[in-house]
């Protein structure tokens, strides 16, 4: 495998965005996952991220080799920091219909959809999953927001309720979430569950018996490629996780590999690419409201987000192809006229193009692929170029 090098100052660098917005600031505060000491034993190099000790990289394999394994083989990822919650009741898609923009009355039991929880102003809360299931609602949304998420939901929840709403909120405690992800983690998990999952589609979700494990299993995860994520009783989650890496394809992955993944995969990491302030119209997520939905609104921040659908944006979210040094959050986007006409908001060098991608908002007019921008980076101008996402082509299992 022919990897070339790039200095570990630089793969670190990508992750300092998100040290800004979800970093622990006290020892105190910090959280370990169950997979903590399995994490250390095997190498693991442990920083804060979004309240939790995790692994940024290990020992046996950089985060430039993970990043190469991730998309050659599979690699296992610890995501246990992950809010994971259930809904309840025969109310459940009715109220979460409020809440996010998704069409829940119509999404097929055993499928899954991207939504986000809205505000007022439609700005994103949060980005998250949800599952559909015969009985409930399985979602899962991102660590770094819990404490604001379930703040939101509990407060529409006592609304919904006292109104006579039929409807439950339960965070799920008692599991532990991994993803495997990689052309070989099919084949990894098919020798646990001891069948083809051939059948089983992208963003689709259903309960299976992993190595004689009840788990919840969806095809899904957030680089681009083929996978899985397992929601695993906690007091299974190192034996699961042996047993996958026992399969000679397999290896531990960390947030430097995750982040530089998603980012090629031209995935949106909430606190940097979204936020409060942000519309799903201006951020590309349009394909998140069915038809349905823009029909009828009902959730919040519709009056806001709906007639941008017709009367257009003013910013929108764009990948781009920089020269020189790695553009990150922060750095100013302007015309060639010398402008500043937006933002980059992720960018890293990616590995498989072995070119400086990033992601940002530009202004509306601005965004076709091909249009030529000048980046500031380090207070020196570079040439960049609007840019088709994702950056490397999906991989996901139809």
């Amino acid at each position: 495998m022919l990897i070339t090098k790039v200095p570990r100052t630089t793969l670190l660098a990508a992750l300092k965005p998100v040290s800004k917005r979800f970093y622990a600031t006290t020892n105190e505060s910090i959280k370990k996952t169950a997979l903590y000491d399995f994490h250390v034993k095997h190498g693991g190099k442990m920083v804060p991220f979004a309240g939790y000790a995790m692994p940024v990289q290990y020992g046996n394999m950089g985060m430039l080799a993970s990043h190469h394994h991730t998309r050659e083989k599979a690699s296992i990822f610890d995501v246990s920091h992950m809010l994971q919650s259930r809904v309840t009741g025969k109310d459940r898609k009715k109220f979460f219909e409020t809440l996010v923009v998704a069409d829940l009355e119509n999404l097929p039991v055993g499928q899954g959809t991207l939504s986000v929880f809205t505000n007022d102003q439609g700005g994103i809360i949060d980005d998250t999953i949800v599952m559909q299931h015969q009985d409930s609602l399985y979602v899962v949304s991102n660590a770094g927001c819990a404490d604001k998420d379930l703040a939101h939901i509990r407060k529409h929840l006592e609304a919904f309720q006292n109104k006579g709403g039929d409807v439950d909120f339960q965070v799920i405690t008692d599991h532990s979430l991994i993803a495997i992800q990689g052309p070989k983690a099919a084949a990894a998990l098919e020798d646990l569950v001891g069948k083809s999952l051939s059948d089983f589609s992208f963003m689709h979700g259903k309960h299976l018996e992993v190595a004689g494990v009840p788990c919840h299993v969806a095809r899904s995860g957030y680089t681009g490629e083929d996978g899985f994520e397992l929601s695993v009783p906690t007091e299974e989650i190192v034996n699961i996780t042996e047993k996958l890496m026992a399969h000679p394809d397999v290896e531990l992955a960390g947030l430097g590999a995750r982040d530089s993944l998603r980012l090629e995969a031209g995935l949106c990491l909430y606190g940097n690419d979204l936020d409060e302030t942000t519309t799903p119209i201006e951020a590309g997520l349009t394909w998140t409201i069915p038809k349905s939905r823009r029909e009828t609104g009902g959730f919040l921040g519709a009056d806001k987000i709906l007639p941008q659908l017709k009367n257009g944006v003013s910013r929108r979210r764009v990948g781009l192809l920089i020269e020189g040094a790695p553009a990150r959050g922060g750095a100013e986007i302007l015309s060639k006229e010398g402008e500043v006409v937006g933002v980059i908001t992720s960018g890293c060098p990616s590995p498989i193009l072995k070119k400086n991608i990033a992601m940002g908002y530009i202004k509306n007019g601005l965004h076709k692929k091909g249009t030529e921008v000048d980046v500031k980076v380090r207070n020196k101008i570079q040439k960049g170029v609007i840019s088709k996402m994702p950056f490397v082509p999906a991989n996901y299992h139809k």
